[in-house]
Parts: structure tokens; C-alpha cells; sequence
């Protein structure tokens, strides 16, 4: 998967677009249906992917979203911006409807957390492991591995040290590190504070 970066977003949408603007006359231009498809396709399914966790569904939800769009192409005045919010809302359907597969711990623990929580809150925490599992692959192998002995496999410090022949304390440093550049890459798209 091709690394991933986003802007901040006080809205938890760091994909959401903004309207292409005419350089010239200061306007807004709506782009053409094949264009927008060209361009957007990609970072609709990472979005997509972020809030589902499945490749599969993803892919469902961003194929739906245009072909919707196409239907109601008159009436739509900022594509782009249509297009995130209606994969949201479908991501947010899904999992609302049980429809979903599925994929991992994150579901599980985003789900389970309490059945008074909105589908809001729970896609919010979707999102957050979704993007936290985006930021995991970002990471150099060594620390992948480090993050997965600890936080995975559920081992001390102690047996981390002996499997990555690094010392006990090297094993803490390291984790606190990673820890904490994941929780400013959380943070810079907008995730703080979401259990």
C-alpha cells in the first residue's frame, strides 16, 4: 500500500475536499464525472478502507458512491466533497446494519465497547484504527516488529529483548518512542482522546 498522509481536519475528515477553485475567475468548477473518477478513486478506497478495515468492502462502498453520483450527477455541486461524505455515510451504514465481515482485534474492541454508543462514536473509532493501522505500515520494520511482540503477542520487555537481541532498556525506548510519533500522527489528522 502506498504510504499515506493527510491533512488535519477539526472535523475527523482529513480526506474531505475542498471545491476546485478557477484560478483566474476565483469560481468554483465541477470537474467532469471521468476526471473526478481518475483523480479521487485512490483516496476514496483509503478512506474507505480506513472505516471499514476490509479491502473488499472498501472497494463495494467506493464502486456505490459513483455509480450513485452518475445517477444524480445534475444536482450535485461539489462532487468531491459528495463523494467523501457518501462513502462515510455508507461505511457508517454498514456497520450500523451488521453487515459487516469481521477483520480484527480494532472491530472487535470498536464495536464491543459499550451499547450505548452512537454509530457516530464507534465509526470514529474505526476510524482511529483505521488510520492507526495505516501509520503501522508506515513504520520501519524493526519497529513493526517491536510494536507487534508488545502490543500483539502480548510479551515483556524481558522477552522482546531476547527474541530482537536489543537490551531491556533499548526495548523501552524504542516502544516509547513509537508510541509517541504514532500518537502525534494521530493527533495531526485530527484523533485524540477517542477510547
Amino acid at each position: 500500500m502506498t504510504p499515506f498522509h493527510a491533512q488535519p481536519d477539526p472535523a475527523l475528515l482529513p480526506f474531505m475536499p475542498s471545491p476546485t477553485q478557477n484560478e483566474n475567475a476565483g469560481i468554483s468548477v465541477k470537474p467532469d464525472l471521468l476526471a473526478l473518477f481518475e483523480s479521487e478513486e485512490t483516496p476514496l478506497l483509503r478512506y474507505a478502507f480506513s472505516l471499514t478495515g476490509r479491502r473488499a468492502i472498501a472497494e463495494e462502498i467506493v464502486q456505490e458512491v459513483f455509480l450513485q453520483l452518475h445517477a444524480n450527477w445534475e444536482g450535485v455541486d461539489n462532487p468531491r466533497a459528495w463523494l467523501f461524505r457518501s462513502v462515510r455515510n455508507r461505511a457508517c451504514n454498514h456497520h450500523r446494519d451488521g453487515r459487516r465481515e469481521v477483520g480484527g482485534d480494532e472491530v472487535a474492541m470498536a464495536t464491543a465497547a459499550s451499547e450505548d454508543d452512537t454509530p457516530e462514536e464507534v465509526l470514529q473509532r474505526l476510524e482511529a484504527a483505521g488510520f492507526l493501522r495505516l501509520l503501522l505500515a508506515e513504520l520501519e520494520e524493526a519497529d513493526r516488529r517491536l510494536v507487534q511482540l508488545k502490543y500483539f503477542e502480548d510479551l515483556r520487555y524481558r522477552e522482546i529483548a531476547e527474541r530482537t537481541e536489543m537490551s531491556i532498556g533499548n526495548v523501552g525506548y524504542r516502544l516509547h518512542h513509537i508510541l509517541k510519533q504514532l500518537a502525534d500522527k494521530l493527533r495531526h489528522l485530527g484523533i485524540d482522546g477517542i477510547s
